[in-house]
C-alpha cells in the first residue's frame, strides 16, 4: 500500500484505525485437519517415540544441520527435550500427524507471537524423511497459514532460517513467502556464526495464497503414486 502524509508532508504509512489485538493461539489447540495430515500440540508422552524413530532415517543427521539442537542419540534425552517444549506457550509447538498411519512424522511452531501488532512466525520446522517432499509437508505449512489468518486474524506470518540454509529459503519461497533481506550476525548457535534469512507473508496476499494451495492439495492433481501433476508454483 502506498504511504500516507502527515500535515507536514511526512510519509506516515497508512493508517489501521479499526485494529484491534489478534488472539493469541490457544495452548491447547484444537487439531487442524487436512486432507494428508493433521496438526495436534506437541505430546512427549504420545509423540516422542514416533518422531524419534521417523528422525532416525535420516541417517547422515542433515535434518539437525540448521537447528540449534539434534540429533539425538537415544530415545529418553530427546524425549526430555519434547516434555520441555510440551509445556512452552511461546513457541507452541505442533507435532505434524500422518493421516494414514497416524504417527507423528514431524513438528512445526508457532513462535515470537506479538498479538498486539499481529505479527507470528512458524518455526523450529523439522521434517522426518517420510514426510518430506510429500502432500503433507506442504499442507501442514497449509494448515498454520490458514489458522493464523482466517481464524486468529494475524496481518503478518514470519519465516526466518540460516542464510545458509539452502533447503529452508527454497521452501519458503515456494510457500509463499516474500524474501526480505539478511540480517547479519543475528545470533550463534552450535558454537557458530548465523546471519538470517528474513521472508514474510502479509495479509492482504493470504487469498490469493490460499486458493493456490487448496488447489494444488486438490487429490486430482496427484498421481496414485503420490507425485504432484501441477506445481504449486503454476496456481
Amino acid at each position: 500500500m502506498s504511504n500516507y502524509f502527515n500535515d507536514l508532508g511526512q510519509p506516515i504509512g497508512f493508517p489501521t484505525p479499526n485494529w484491534q489485538a489478534c488472539q493469541t493461539p490457544p495452548t491447547t489447540p484444537i487439531p487442524i485437519q487436512g486432507n494428508y495430515c493433521h496438526l495436534e500440540a506437541l505430546d512427549a508422552a504420545k509423540h516422542a517415540e514416533d518422531l524419534f524413530h521417523a528422525y532416525r532415517q535420516d541417517t547422515d543427521g542433515t535434518i539437525w544441520t540448521y537447528l540449534p539442537y539434534g540429533p539425538f542419540e537415544d530415545l529418553e534425552t530427546y524425549k526430555r527435550l519434547l516434555e520441555t517444549w510440551s509445556q512452552s506457550k511461546d513457541p507452541l509447538f505442533h507435532a505434524i500427524v500422518d493421516k494414514e498411519t497416524n504417527k507423528a512424522i514431524g513438528i512445526a511452531s508457532y513462535l515470537r507471537i506479538e498479538p498486539e501488532v499481529g505479527v507470528i512466525e512458524v518455526g523450529h520446522i523439522n521434517y522426518s524423511p517420510e514426510l518430506q517432499k510429500t502432500p503433507a509437508a506442504t499442507e501442514a505449512m497449509y494448515l498454520m497459514m490458514k489458522r493464523v489468518f482466517d481464524e486468529l486474524g494475524y496481518r503478518r506470518y514470519e519465516w526466518k532460517c540460516d542464510s545458509l540454509n539452502a533447503g529452508s529459503k527454497s521452501a519458503a519461497e515456494r510457500l509463499g513467502f516474500s524474501y526480505e533481506g539478511i540480517f547479519r550476525q543475528a545470533t550463534m548457535y552450535k558454537n557458530r556464526n548465523r546471519d538470517t534469512a528474513w521472508f514474510s507473508i502479509l495479509d492482504s496476499e493470504w487469498s490469493a495464497m490460499k486458493k493456490a494451495f487448496e488447489s494444488w492439495l486438490e487429490p486430482s492433481n496427484f498421481h496414485p503414486d503420490g507425485q504432484q501433476i501441477k506445481r504449486l508454483a503454476d496456481f
